[in-house]
């Protein structure tokens, strides 16, 4: 009796591991890096822009605002994309961004506005998780209206 007990536990399927947070030391609100377990649901998103305040106006950085402001839009879009194939902002593990310098900036990106807007999204009672994440200065983007593109990656164990 003992060896068929040993012989189903040797034999029996691993349990699902869980996602692993490769956290940084304080003050960091970024992940060093993260281990997605083999069998995981991955969900890549490709980029996403932000929505201009006022549907009827379009033209120009004043109508999608400044980067703080094009950041929250732009997770805003991320967190329906996200609801429609049953994930959640507590899902992403990994976001590229890509922000514009801000001519009021003197062309510098506005790493403190878009830092403020992703801090509404991450690291907060609602979710406290953190992600791994690039963000870099790009010359331009689809428009000379956006600051911000942001892609996401997002992954769950079933």
């Amino acid at each position: 009796m003992l060896t068929s007990i040993a012989a189903s536990l040797c034999c029996a399927p691993a349990l699902a591991q869980g996602i692993v947070r490769h956290t940084n030391p304080p003050p960091a609100i970024i992940l060093g890096g993260v281990t997605i377990p083999p069998g995981a649901e991955i969900l890549m998103l490709s980029g996403q822009l932000a929505s201009p305040i006022d549907p009827a106006k379009t033209e120009g950085i004043e109508a999608y605002g400044d980067t703080k402001t094009q950041t929250i839009s732009t997770f805003k879009k991320i967190e329906a994309a996200l609801a429609k194939q049953g994930y959640a902002m507590s899902d992403v593990v990994k976001l590229t961004v890509f922000v514009v310098g801000d001519p009021k900036l003197g062309g510098k990106m506005d790493f403190a506005g878009f830092n403020a807007g992703y801090r509404e999204f991450f690291g907060t009672a609602a979710n406290p998780n953190l992600v791994a994440r690039s963000t870099v200065q790009v010359a331009a983007l689809a428009g000379p209206q956006f600051l911000i593109e942001i892609e996401a990656t997002a992954a769950k164990v079933k």
